[in-house]
């Protein structure tokens, strides 16, 4: 699936990844191939998204949102940094 993670500034991460990690307002959640169409708001935290089966990237946000439409995930967030 192909994730996309934006800020009001610029395009912080977009490749094809196994799954990702997302802090959501009331709780967190992962998301995977084929995963159903959603829309979630999310709160601060990490994101973990998983390049593959044993590695990942971590990127600490402030709030936002996710939607998962057609295997494209974009997480649209107020700010985030890569840890």
């Amino acid at each position: 699936m192909h994730l996309e993670i934006l800020t009001p500034e610029r395009k912080l991460f977009s490749d094809e990844v196994y799954g990702v990690q997302l802090p959501g307002v009331s709780g967190s959640f992962e998301v995977l191939d084929k995963h159903a169409p959603l829309v979630s708001a999310l709160k601060s935290g990490r994101i973990k998204v998983l390049t593959d089966k044993n590695h990942s990237t971590l990127f600490e946000i402030r709030s936002g949102f996710v939607e998962v439409i057609s295997n494209q995930v974009t997480v649209l967030v107020e700010g985030a940094k890569a840890m």
